[in-house]
């Protein structure tokens, strides 16, 4: 391990798979390798999505803060069932339905300050090739096999700890299978490619014309980009089986390399009137219906305020009481920017840095914990609270004291995707100098037409107001009187 490695504050993350909290070391060293199940582009993203995608931003963010290089995957599953249905329902081609609810869910996840964070979004049509090699690999290998028609099943029984993911019984599992056919070995099995149906994509294959299954675009995409094992693989609970089950399957004995995923992650679903959100149920609120109500980093604060491995029921109540809060948590930045500043170094001043110093530990002893957004959160409201107590009973602070304080309170915010917004005040100076610049530059141009009278009128007025201009041989330069 690298002298790197060992100094960096241990993280412990819950691994599904081991079902237990682990020391997170990932397999090579700073990098991290990063998968996470992601959208079937149909109909536009939910919460339930926004929650998902919203709690590995998170992660994601908190890794990069503790200095690891993180690559991160969110694929985006172009073929599938519905896809095709919903394509034939409206008489339009399955890639136009694709490309429209992937540019929503995309301006979705940009205005969640989501998309930016993702290296990657591949999507499973583009992997063709990948899969029809690994389809092949797995039938040479005994663990698929061809029926009639050209369908290519995985031979569940051939695999050992198929259920090390779950946790369940091979008895209970057969009752979850969704998939009937007389020509499987084992009501287990699971399709890999399937043969081609009318009014569906297809592809040519050694098989016959067909698709790939939902299982293997993601082991391809993954496995062409991480190789035969990485660190962290994603998704909602909902995905323990048979989705990233039938992943482990495949990828372990494809490669015969375990484990495929050295950490299973797995976020809380979104419910809704006690039921899971979900499209296919009917009961969803999109991100753009909330987004058209709430700023962005309220729902990001909403999200976050629920451990991420918990269920959550969707509440507009919850919604507008985290307006609430972001407010209050801003208003403490503000109140602290507001007082006047001064040179000169007070006890007081350092106090407040050291409180904001401790602080800070909590809030990465809480994030290094699994991830704990909850507590992290109270320790920036505690934040705010020393803030607030040092604005009240102070009129002015230390330049360099307040700058710093203010730097920890918004990178920590950060790392939630808060309070990266400029308080109202920052936000009015900023407004003021651009306009002011606008003014001189335009003064400049009325100069440089040798329009002496109005831009001399200009700078009188500017100083009237309390702005000195001088023109130098470098351009004109102004500053607060």
């Amino acid at each position: 391990m690298s002298e790197e490695m060992t100094k960096r504050p241990k993280i412990l993350v819950y691994n599904t798979l081991t079902r237990r909290k682990e020391v997170f070391e990932p397999i090579h060293g700073n990098r991290v390798y990063m998968y996470v199940c992601g959208q079937t582009p149909y109909d536009d993203a939910h919460m339930g999505h926004a929650k998902n995608y919203v709690n590995y931003d998170v992660i994601v963010r908190w890794l990069r803060y503790r200095k690891y290089s993180v690559f991160y995957i969110q694929n985006i599953t172009d073929i599938e069932d519905k896809i095709i249905r919903r394509a034939n329902e409206k008489g339009i081609s399955w890639q136009e339905l694709v490309e429209f609810y992937t540019k929503r869910f995309f301006e979705d996840m940009e205005a969640l300050k989501v998309k930016q964070n993702v290296n990657l979004y591949p999507k499973s049509s583009d992997y063709i090739p990948e899969i029809i090699e690994q389809i092949q690999e797995l039938i040479n290998k005994g663990y698929a096999y061809v029926v009639d028609d050209g369908t290519v099943y995985f031979n569940v029984p051939k695999f050992e700890d198929y259920t090390k993911l779950s946790g369940m019984k091979l008895e209970e599992l057969k009752k979850h299978r969704i998939e009937p056919d007389p020509r499987k070995k084992s009501p287990l099995d699971f399709a890999l490619w399937k043969a081609a149906k009318p009014g569906e994509p297809s592809w040519p294959s050694p098989w016959g014309p067909g698709r790939p299954g939902w299982h293997i675009e993601d082991t391809a995409m993954a496995i062409t980009h991480f190789g035969p094992q990485f660190d962290i693989h994603g998704g909602a609970t909902e995905l323990i089986f048979p989705h990233h089950t039938n992943e482990i399957a495949q990828a372990e004995a494809l490669t015969g390399k375990k484990p495929y995923v050295k950490y299973w992650l797995h976020v809380g679903v979104m419910n809704m009137k006690a039921e899971k959100m979900s499209k296919s149920i009917g009961n969803v609120i999109t991100i753009r219906e909330v987004l058209s109500k709430y700023d962005p980093e309220v729902v990001r604060l909403y999200l976050a305020s629920t451990h991420y491995r918990k269920p959550v029921e969707f509440s507009w109540d919850d919604l507008e009481l985290a307006k609430e809060r972001l407010e209050r948590l801003y208003t403490a930045m503000e109140n602290l920017i507001n007082l006047k500043e001064r040179e000169e170094l007070r006890p007081e001043d350092e106090e407040l840095l050291k409180k904001i110093e401790e602080n800070k530990k909590e809030f990465e002893n809480s994030m290094d914990d699994d991830f704990n957004t909850p507590k992290a959160i109270a320790v920036l409201f505690e934040m705010a609270k020393e803030m607030n107590r040092f604005a009240s009973d102070h009129d002015s602070i230390n330049r360099e004291i307040m700058e710093k304080v203010l730097s920890i309170y918004r990178e920590l915010g950060s790392v939630l995707g808060i309070l990266e917004e400029k308080p109202r005040k920052e936000a009015e100076i900023e407004f003021v100098e651009n306009l002011i610049q606008i003014i001189v530059d335009i003064r400049e141009e009325l100069r440089k037409m040798k329009a002496y009278d109005i831009s001399d009128r200009i700078r009188e007025e500017l100083r009237k107001t309390g702005i000195e201009l001088q023109d130098t041989p470098e351009g004109p330069r102004w500053k607060f009187r």
